[in-house]
């Protein structure tokens, strides 16, 4: 036996009398882990001031080498745009790995993937650290943007399709409650991260280094701890009570669809782009909140109270995934994007028309909502998947679903920042210049409502057959 048999699948089948319910503290033990990525920002402002200390050193600066040791030949403190980079490269990496490991984590069960995604997303911060500490900043994108990322990708497939097996009667519900823990990660994260380089810091000193090392090692004990206490359920195991429709639902299958086989269907490409446009239209707009509500209200809504908007918004977001998700279970996967589409397209379009009236009750209103359902529709995507394809290989399904999420975290920033700036630069005044973003967003949704409409039920032709089509579709 070797010494990391315990990771092997087939040591993770559950015993008789093992509670379903401790699969969710599983699963959120790694969500609320890996969704510190929402709030790496945090860290954007110290890193920029390694080696000022109270400012960016800039332009030949006077620096003390005794504040930090660096074997760079530049004394010159990070920009915030080169410090940008880290979270870009970690999201990219999040869809890439779970793309591409989405099978292996699927094949190998969730422990075997949770216990990587610890190692990787912990160590990404452990060797973020060093990247610190030498000043070197490709360390860090090697650390937390790829190391790192691929733990978040492992992190965030790893329980799904576990959950969905356990809660066959509310799979929504399920993989709900794990994906509202990454959305509401933040709240933990960003004054843990606060208070703790206050702790290290000194007056020659910013403790980013060992916040990152400190923060590495509590991340990876839990998310470890989640890898330990998960278990997959015995084959064929039902719910006490539970009596699986003798005739599936519209939309809902009792079959299987081979991962690789997935790809090849029209109903992936459309929950692809019905995720992708969701998430366009409520991304690009996150990454702007405060400076929208302060451009569009001015001298109404000062830093402060933007800053308290942005935290409504973050709360919104991770309820939405539990409320929505759990919904989509009593309405359907379908009915529940008609809504998110439906519902969005009529808020979006209402925002112009709140800034131009002066109406401030009813731009908070339309974003809470909006993002509610932003939140929603990654929680509800992964029992979309199951209704269409199946149980078996829905955890790798969603792998190469999420990078869906990956090209709307290019396209959303991209259309929000560079249009705001366009119609800037043509004279229009800033608090009209989101006018045509939000009205650009609604039309994504309006693409997205259609493309729902459009999801009809697999073909039987995509359907295993026996245990050998996997062998065959190889």
């Amino acid at each position: 036996m070797s010494l990391f048999s315990f990771l092997d699948k087939k040591h993770t089948i559950a015993r008789p009398g093992y509670s379903r319910w401790l699969v969710p503290p599983a699963a959120l033990c790694i969500h609320l882990c890996i969704g510190q990525a929402y709030a790496f920002s945090v860290f954007n402002i110290p890193l920029s001031k390694l080696i000022g200390i109270t400012h960016p050193a800039a332009n030949g600066a006077p620096w003390d080498p005794g504040k930090l040791m660096a074997i760079t030949a530049a004394p010159d403190d990070w920009k915030l745009t080169e410090l940008g980079w880290i979270f870009t490269i970690g999201i990219f990496i999040l869809g890439t790995s779970a793309a591409v490991l989405g099978r292996w984590v699927e094949e190998g069960g969730p422990r075997r993937a949770m216990f990587t995604a610890a190692l990787c997303f912990g160590g990404g911060f452990l060797i973020s650290a060093i990247g610190v500490s030498l000043h070197q900043l490709w360390i860090i994108y090697l650390g937390y943007g790829f190391i790192g990322g691929i733990g978040l990708g492992l992190g965030y497939i790893s329980p799904v399709s576990t959950l969905i097996k356990w809660f066959p009667d509310r799979p929504g519900m399920a993989t709900g409650m794990a994906i509202m823990g990454f959305g509401g990660a933040a709240f933990i994260a960003s004054p843990l991260s606060v208070w703790l380089m206050a702790r290290f810091s000194t007056p020659t000193h910013v403790g980013v280094a060992e916040t990152f090392v400190a923060m590495g090692l509590i991340y990876m004990v839990f998310m470890l701890i989640g890898s330990i206490i998960v278990r997959i359920p015995a084959e064929g195991w039902k719910p006490a009570g539970y009596v699986p429709p003798a005739q599936p639902k519209k939309l809902v299958t009792d079959k299987h669809v081979y991962v690789y086989q997935a790809l090849k269907t029209p109903q992936f490409w459309l929950i692809w782009w019905v995720l992708c446009l969701n998430v366009t239209a409520g991304i690009g707009v996150l990454g702007q909140a405060s400076a929208m509500s302060q451009e569009m209200f001015p001298g109404r809504v000062t830093a402060a109270a933007a800053a308290g908007f942005v935290g409504l918004i973050s709360l919104f977001n991770m309820l939405g995934r539990f409320f929505w998700a759990s919904m989509s279970d009593l309405i359907g996967r379908k009915n529940t994007y008609y809504c998110f589409f439906a519902l969005g397209t009529i808020l979006y379009a209402l925002v112009p028309t709140a800034g131009n009236i002066g109406n401030l009750t009813l731009f908070v209103l339309c974003f809470l909502i909006t993002f509610s359902m932003y939140g929603g529709g990654f929680a509800t995507v992964p029992a979309y998947l199951k209704d269409m394809f199946g149980t078996r290989y829905v955890g790798a399904i969603h792998g190469w679903l999420i990078t869906a999420w990956s090209a709307a975290g290019v396209f959303g920033p991209v259309l929000v920042n560079y249009i705001r700036q366009y119609q800037i630069d043509s004279g229009v005044p800033k608090a009209q210049a989101y006018n045509v973003t939000m009205y650009i967003m609604a039309g994504l949704l309006v693409i997205g409502f259609l493309c729902n409409a459009a999801i009809r039920a697999v073909h039987e032709r995509h359907h295993m057959k026996h245990d050998h089509a996997v062998a065959a579709a190889e």
